[in-house]
């Protein structure tokens, strides 16, 4: 058996500062690993909240950086969705509303998780959930 500790997703960003931003400024992530370039013009970041840990990375280096993000790279991106544990879901609803995100009030799925949808600057999915 595998010894595993931990996962850490490395999700493709097309602006990094707008992703740092939502990731950490409103959802409470801390970076605490990065390419050593200047904030916030990061090409790689390693965050972290309560020991989860998730990786952005720049679809494109800053010289190659298009005007707009290419709609076909980015079109799958809302078939990818990153699940969070979070035992207090109408506690996160308040959070995020508070940020100034929108999103709709949770809701219990027919298998008994009580869900919050959200969806990052770049199309990711995300859901904070728990058992209801």
């Amino acid at each position: 058996m595998l010894d595993i500790r931990g996962i850490a997703p490395l999700l493709s960003v097309f602006d990094m500062p707008a992703s740092i931003s939502f990731y950490c400024d409103k959802l409470g992530f801390r970076i605490i690993g990065s390419d050593q370039k200047p904030a916030p013009d990061f090409d790689w970041v390693l965050l972290e909240l309560n020991g989860v840990q998730l990786m952005l990375n720049t679809a494109y280096e800053k010289p190659e950086r298009p005007a707009n993000p290419d709609t076909v790279r980015i079109g799958a991106h809302e078939d990818v969705c990153l699940y969070f544990g979070v035992p207090d879901v109408d506690g996160a609803y308040e959070h995020l509303k508070s940020v100034g995100l929108q999103t709709k009030p949770p809701k219990v799925a027919p298998y008994g998780m009580k869900q919050l949808y959200l969806t990052d600057p770049d199309g990711y999915m995300l859901c904070f959930q728990w058992r209801a």
